[in-house]
């Protein structure tokens, strides 16, 4: 728990969609900005995803915030889970 704290959401979600990535056997490297659908994720992936990030960081995402654009990318998923930290 400690490593994750020490880590920024960008580096944890970046590890999240790495793992989705890896178990479709994508080896595809992807920078912050990319656009995760363009990576391979399809619409099933971005489920699970949204799922993996609620559980890394403990939180829930509102409906109302699940969004293709709060998904398009590692930045963008971070910049929401940023937002919904400082909510709580």
């Amino acid at each position: 728990m400690s490593d994750q704290i020490s880590q920024s959401p960008v580096d944890r979600v970046t590890t999240v969609v790495k793992r989705l990535l890896a178990e479709r056997s994508i080896s595809r490297a992807i920078a912050p900005g990319d656009d995760l659908r363009d990576a391979g994720l399809t619409s099933m992936d971005m489920v699970n995803l949204v799922l993996s990030v609620e559980s890394e960081f403990n939180l829930m995402i509102p409906e109302t915030s699940i969004t293709p654009a709060h998904f398009r990318s590692v930045e963008a998923i971070s910049s929401l889970v940023r937002s919904l930290q400082q909510k709580t």
